[in-house]
């Protein structure tokens, strides 16, 4: 019996990196840690069946561009989050839609402690 593969995803998980992102000068003298998710649509069927990586998104090469996004320093996380997911889909042809999650560890909240903050996105083609 044949079957169809009726929807594939590539994740990238916990993509930790130290970065210079925030609003205030200090987060952007002393830099912080960051973490990216990513979640990539995009048919691997061909993948499935030939075992070859000409088929697929070359994860390497996915990170390559996200560690390239995140050394450029910003103000926003939703501005790394966009130049992420666009940077992505300009690379890669067969992506449909990528999700894109930074998470900055211990952001200067006044009283909140150790926390997290996040910027999660979901951009298409």
């Amino acid at each position: 019996m044949k079957y169809t593969l009726s929807e594939s995803q590539i994740e990238l998980r916990s993509l930790a990196f130290f970065a210079y992102h925030g609003v205030l000068p200090e987060e952007r003298q002393q830099g912080n840690t960051f973490v990216v998710d990513l979640v990539l649509d995009t048919d691997i069927s061909r993948a499935v069946n030939t075992d070859d990586l000409a088929d697929t998104v070359n994860y390497a090469a996915v990170y390559e561009i996200v560690q390239q996004e995140m050394a450029i320093p910003s103000l926003l996380l939703e501005h790394v989050c966009g130049r992420i997911a666009t940077a992505l889909l300009d690379t890669f042809a067969a992506l449909q839609r990528v999700h894109v999650c930074v998470v900055k560890k211990n952001p200067p909240i006044e009283g909140a402690g150790v926390c997290e903050s996040a910027v999660r996105l979901v951009l298409q083609r």
